[in-house]
């Protein structure tokens, strides 16, 4: 018990912001004074002057330290690292800031479409003018992951209350970067990504993008702020990642060698299936944050419905995805899809995600986030299929 609560102690003194460092909240590194039992009641300052530690912080503190999820050692070095002013320690907080997890879909999407829409084209690759190509779709994939930036970056901004519970490790969150270079890195990239996409790409990616980047807004902005509910939060990120994404990687690839765009069996198939997967992970991504939902009257399916029913479907809305990957690819004419990966392929990956619904357990929040990891993990690797298919 002494260790959970020294833990949970460190854990809060890291997560309260005091003094901005260049853009950067300076953690306090001071003794805090434990109250009665697990609460912290108050932390004193290096000045000598006390400041209360929010209920949000205490219990996420404690409650990571608990679990398991939390390292004070490397908490304490992070802080040391910013009060130093580290560079390194800046940019991992921007790193941070862009949430990898969403980044490495993006990247993927890019990669795979990038390679599909080649594959599709008879006479690209060797034909290619690779000089020209490879800087344009460098300036996209910038494009699309300042896109990607801005989207999160402005949802961690309005979400800072609740990710002081739910996800204190975030930068905004914990402190380590203030509101106000928040407010800056979103600004720049949401200005330089459009900037880039209406001066190097066809007008209708540039439509296709700022409607991406619109929804992306008021998915978090109020007073519209559609991830309040459900259904509409379900729809914008099925539509940004699930179509916008897809779509555009393909039509540009095609517009930059030439090509006559034109939809491919393929194509359809993956704009259909990952639509369906990313409004999986819309409504299992508030799956590890229903503690912080609550507490703010933040309306999503995990806490209308339960943990557990919102798993069970999710899973089986998943596992006929897979079902309707199969049967697209039996039921297509011949010689249409690669059937090893198309039916193997998918064949393996539901029975990997029915494997981990089975070890979920609904009352505990690693398992619960090692469940949405892995719906991550099966996304990441479709894409891989994507190129073999």
């Amino acid at each position: 018990m002494k260790d959970i609560v020294k833990r949970g102690v460190v854990a809060s003194i890291a997560l309260i912001q005091v003094n901005p460092v260049n853009g950067f909240h300076v953690p306090a590194g001071a003794i805090p004074t434990v109250g009665n039992g697990m609460g912290i009641r108050t932390m004193n300052r290096h000045d000598g002057r006390s400041i209360a530690a929010s209920p949000f912080t205490r219990k996420a503190g404690l409650r990571m330290a608990v679990e398991g999820d939390f390292d004070p050692d490397a908490i304490s070095k992070s802080v040391a690292a910013v009060e130093a002013g580290s560079l390194k320690a800046r940019l991992r907080a921007i790193y941070k800031f862009s949430r990898p997890h969403t980044i490495r879909g993006t990247i993927l999407a890019s990669f795979a479409g990038t390679i599909r829409a080649l594959i599709d084209t008879p006479g690209a690759i060797a034909g290619a003018n690779w000089s020209l190509m490879l800087p344009r779709a460098s300036v996209g994939m910038i494009a699309l992951l300042l896109g990607n930036a801005f989207i999160v970056g402005i949802n961690q901004i309005y979400d800072k209350g609740i990710d002081e519970l739910n996800k204190p490790f975030l930068p905004v969150a914990s402190g380590e970067m203030s509101t106000k270079f928040a407010w800056a890195t979103v600004l720049g990239c949401g200005t330089i990504g459009p900037a880039i996409v209406y001066k190097f790409f066809p007008f209708l990616l540039f439509k296709l993008y700022m409607l991406g980047w619109l929804l992306g807004a008021v998915y978090s902005v109020p007073p519209i702020r559609t991830k309040r509910n459900p259904i509409a939060a379900g729809l914008t990120i099925a539509t940004v990642r699930g179509f916008l994404l897809n779509f555009g990687v393909y039509y540009a690839v095609k517009d930059a060698i030439g090509a006559t765009f034109s939809w491919s069996p393929k194509v359809s198939f993956i704009a259909r299936f990952m639509t369906i997967f990313a409004t999986v992970i819309a409504v299992t991504k508030d799956l590890p944050d229903i503690e912080g939902d609550k507490a703010y009257n933040i309306e999503t399916f995990a806490t209308k419905i339960g943990v557990a029913k919102i798993a069970k479907g999710a899973s089986a809305c998943l596992l006929l995805n897979y079902v309707h990957a199969v049967a697209t690819a039996i039921l297509s004419p011949a010689k249409t899809f690669n059937m090893i990966p198309m039916v193997g392929g998918h064949i393996a990956l539901a029975s990997l995600l029915f494997a981990r619904y089975t070890q979920l357990e609904p009352e505990s929040i690693p398992s619960i986030k090692k469940y949405y990891k892995f719906i991550w993990d099966n996304f990441y690797l479709e894409y891989f299929l994507y190129t073999l298919i």
